[in-house]
């Protein structure tokens, strides 16, 4: 097995991309939430003293994805064309549902934009809801789906 991302003497080396197909690329990523009804009722009714939870979620999964290659060090920068974040608020499961999706025409995938996306909007809300909630977990964090470039379309059994 040919390793990717590391040179002819094993150090670790970014990918040349060069020769890649220029394609539209996209990708859809998720994270959960997990926390008591209380905290997510307040993150409902948009009372917790740090003000507007999932408005602020959003703005950091846009920034992050944007951010990916100074957080990952063999990622490339992207020019990315659209960064999406959204929140569903499941009481009965006791979580707030992360879905992310990227988008650029380029010649290297997004996934790791997107999950990073999902994943500091996750943080995000861990840290505007930990004065009253210190036992959150986040979980479940993975690519949903990805299409473009030469390995095709994936889609994550069971998802859709």
């Amino acid at each position: 097995m040919t390793l990717t991302h590391c040179d002819e003497t094993g150090a670790a080396s970014m990918v040349d991309v060069a020769d890649k197909a220029v394609t539209q690329r996209e990708a859809r990523a998720q994270a959960y939430v997990y926390m008591s009804g209380e905290t997510l009722q307040a993150v409902a009714d948009n009372r917790l003293k740090k003000g507007d939870v999932l408005a602020t979620a959003r703005i950091a999964g846009i920034q992050a994805a944007k951010k990916c290659s100074d957080l990952i060090p063999l990622c490339h920068p992207l020019a990315l064309s659209k960064v999406d974040v959204n929140f569903q608020l499941q009481p009965g499961e006791g979580r707030i549902y992360v879905e992310s999706y990227c988008k650029l025409v380029g010649q290297t995938g997004v996934e790791m934009e997107a999950l990073t996306a999902a994943s500091i909007a996750a943080l995000t809300i861990v840290d505007m809801c930990k004065a009253m909630d210190m036992a959150m977990v986040i979980s479940d964090i993975c690519v949903l789906e990805k299409s473009g470039g030469r390995r095709g379309h994936y889609v994550r059994q069971g998802e859709g």
